[in-house]
């Protein structure tokens, strides 16, 4: 086979560079660890409208995993929307409190602080900002 080199185990340069990127590829992925959460994923971008968080309540994005409260005319916060307990994601939000109907746990809609249920821990707080109507993840 001319021009095709090998090195002196009999593997071809194309064949080594392969297992070398594809061992980069699974270091590079094992060094990281976990893949990124939905919320790192988001950042900059719109997760929602204004218009569908209730002034006093809430709303639960799944497709990123937040609950975008709006505990006053435009104020708005956000919490990661899987509850501290068990991981579920929570479902509601009502009466200023963030529920997860999976074991009862309940939270603050200001803060996120657990207020009832087997949840000790707050959900994960972050920051939103309003661009028109615009929810986007800082």
């Amino acid at each position: 086979m001319a021009g095709k080199r090998t090195c002196g185990c009999g593997v071809s340069r194309r064949g080594l560079l392969g297992t070398a990127g594809a061992t980069v590829a699974v270091t590079a992925v094992s060094a990281c660890g976990e893949p990124p959460n939905p919320q790192e994923v988001r950042r900059g971008r719109v997760i929602g409208q204004t218009d569908e968080v209730p002034e006093g309540g809430g709303a639960v994005f799944s497709h990123s995993k937040l609950v975008v409260t709006q505990p006053e005319k435009g104020r708005y916060k956000a919490f990661s929307a899987a509850c501290t307990h068990g991981g579920c994601t929570v479902q509601e939000v009502e009466d200023e409190v963030i529920r997860c109907l999976c074991h009862g746990s309940e939270f603050d809609v200001v803060s996120g602080e657990p207020l009832s249920g087997p949840a000790k821990e707050p959900l994960e707080p972050f920051t939103v900002t309003i661009d028109g109507t615009d929810i986007i993840l800082d």
